[in-house]
């Protein structure tokens, strides 16, 4: 059918549908359901986005151009919104690796010894556990606007010529085919990621996730992603 091959092709093709989630997950060492949660809450929000403009645009009688204009114009504050969202990421990222490293003081004493001790600027462990509750939610709301671009032109607008059952058949199916791909790819490479070292994950994996999520908006910017 149409609406799923549509879909699976428009998820395939755009690594910000599923390369943001598996960083983030593998980043914060989430468990594999709490990741795939995220994602398909956002992909929710991703499709359901694009069916709420397309429902009010044909219910309107909007021409496809207004329809396709405006959901230009959300995809562009969605990929700036990800591309500064993962700059942020990757300096804060940084900045508390740069901290976290232990470095080495020596100390003199009036009656002539020296003693050496060694510290970093973190207390306990490097993870900041403060932001777990925010990453979701900024996520979430980059996906909501980031537009479903073929839903409305290609799927919507076609099928309401034809009628409603039609409109909302099509529609559901665009959109668990895309909430689908979306987590089969984020179980599958999130499973692929356990064959690289944990030790050196565990300590460049915020850096990582930052630079992933600087790709993809930057992708989605300059790319046509």
């Amino acid at each position: 059918m149409v609406s799923a091959s549509v879909a699976l092709l428009h998820t395939l093709t755009g690594p910000d549908h599923y390369l943001p989630f598996i960083a983030i997950g593998r980043a914060k060492s989430w468990s594999l359901p709490r990741t795939l949660g995220l994602t398909a809450v956002c992909g929710l929000g991703h499709v359901g986005s694009s069916i709420v403009l397309g429902l009010v645009g044909v219910a309107f009688g909007l021409s496809i151009f207004k329809l396709s204009a405006t959901e230009s114009s959300r995809g562009q504050v969605a990929a700036w919104l990800l591309f500064i969202f993962g700059c942020t990421y990757t300096v804060v990222a940084l900045w508390r690796m740069l901290r976290s490293r232990t470095h080495t003081h020596s100390h003199s004493h009036s009656d002539g010894m020296r003693h050496t001790h060694s510290h970093n600027h973190v207390v306990g462990h490097t993870h900041a556990h403060g932001d777990g509750k925010i990453t979701p939610w900024v996520l979430f709301t980059i996906f909501v606007f980031g537009p479903c671009e073929p839903l409305i032109p290609i799927v919507m607008v076609p099928a309401a010529r034809a009628n409603l059952a039609t409109l909302i058949l099509v529609t559901t199916i665009f959109a668990l085919v895309t909430i689908g791909t979306m987590l089969l790819l984020v179980s599958s490479l999130s499973a692929g990621l356990r064959v690289l070292p944990a030790r050196w994950l565990h300590r460049w994996g915020q850096v990582l996730a930052g630079v992933t999520l600087s790709i993809c908006g930057g992708g989605m910017l300059f790319l046509g992603w």
